[in-house]
């Protein structure tokens, strides 16, 4: 997939040193163009015209796309040669939840499974009997939103997700600190308390300091499936572990080939290959979303939430897994040695094998640690 041959793009990269440097892409070459101007991402998205900055930093080869995407598949966290890490840095990694009407029913299922998937199975037609409307054509916290909401509270039905899936808030929450995300080539984890649990393959959004949305990636907001569906409070033990935040391979940067339509218009394709001979395929439609991209962003930033570097926002999924892996009724759970592709035709492919988070290269490298290699290096 040559999607780099148009377009602007932002990353990172690590050659054998610890200070990941800042990477475009440019006639089919990865170029470094960290300097004192823009050592971090975060200095690239702050600016106001980060595009136009990338196309004319001077920088130095790294090697060609391919050749540094193969080494990034076969890097063990300790070679030398030019691998990809992921491509943002100092921003924060937020995630909006229960944006597509497949996800939020399947969040309902899960719920109301208490994180049995054989339960899930019997639950799903039941409850989508008794919700009785196509959820995808309502407008979160409109009158008609509510009226369902009243009509499924009588059913005895009403969730919490069902709440931040029509009702007036989003769903936002934090995904993992700056600098813990992954990137492509990366072992992705899994708690190890987790028997069921998926992907969601997402596009996520660069939003600067000041709200502006600057570009999007690929994300895998890994999730475990049984933990969040005993207890929503169980969320951050569900979304946040080591490895669990993949991002990459690159941002492509807002400019004249590509914007925000091109993002509300986008295909996201999963692939999981399995060691066991299992595939798992499907594609997720942005066009289907239920809250627009710009009011997610509201929801997340603004004078009522400000983040000085700017944020990371995965926009959410609508694939949730319900093909049988073990068993009749079983549905899906990831298995260790997955590997898990993650595509769209402007982003490219964000690739990751799936781990036990307890197996994954610990998170080691830090805002502190950052801050001292820039200062070594002479770029602050």
């Amino acid at each position: 997939m040559d999607f780099w041959k148009e377009g602007t793009y932002l990353g990172r990269a690590r050659t054998g040193a610890a200070l990941p440097h800042v990477v475009t892409v440019r006639d089919g070459e990865i170029i470094d163009i960290t300097s004192r101007t823009a050592p971090t991402v975060r200095d690239i998205c702050e600016m106001g015209d980060p595009a136009g900055y990338v196309r004319s930093a001077k920088g130095e080869s790294l090697g060609s796309v391919e050749t540094v995407m193969a080494n990034s598949m076969a890097h063990d966290g300790q070679q030398k040669l030019p691998h990809l890490v992921s491509p943002v840095d100092l921003q924060a990694i937020k995630a909006a939840g229960v944006t597509f009407v497949v996800s939020l029913l399947e969040r309902v299922i899960e719920e109301q499974a208490k994180g049995d998937p054989a339960r899930a199975d019997l639950l799903r037609g039941e409850i989508l009997e008794l919700v009785g409307t196509d959820l995808s054509e309502l407008v979160p916290g409109s009158d008609a939103a509510m009226a369902v909401k009243q009509n499924l509270i009588e059913r005895g039905i009403w969730s919490q997700y069902l709440e931040v899936g029509i009702g007036p808030d989003a769903e936002i929450f934090t995904k993992c600190q700056p600098l813990g995300s992954v990137g492509h080539g990366s072992d992705i984890g899994l708690h190890p308390v987790s028997n069921w649990n998926n992907p969601e393959p997402e596009i996520a959004l660069a939003v600067n300091s000041r709200g502006t949305i600057i570009g999007a990636t690929l994300g895998n907001d890994v999730n475990l499936r049984d933990v969040e569906g005993r207890s929503a409070l169980l969320l951050g033990k569900a979304k946040d572990n080591n490895a669990s935040a993949s991002l990459g391979p690159f941002v492509r940067l807002f400019d004249e080939t590509f914007g925000l339509d091109d993002v509300k218009s986008a295909e996201v394709t999963l692939e999981v290959r399995g060691p066991d001979g299992f595939v798992l395929d499907g594609t997720s439609r942005m066009s289907e979303i239920s809250r627009t991209p710009e009011s997610l962003v509201k929801a997340a930033l603004g004078p009522h939430h400000q983040y000085p570097d700017g944020m990371i926002l995965y926009l959410g999924t609508m694939f949730a897994p319900i093909k049988d892996r073990e068993g009749p009724g079983l549905g899906f759970t990831h298995k260790i040695g997955d590997v898990v592709t993650i595509s769209s035709p402007k982003l490219g492919a964000l690739v990751n094998t799936v781990r036990l988070s307890t197996e994954c290269a610990p998170w080691t490298y830090g805002v502190r640690r950052l801050m001292g290699d820039l200062a070594a290096e002479g770029l602050l």
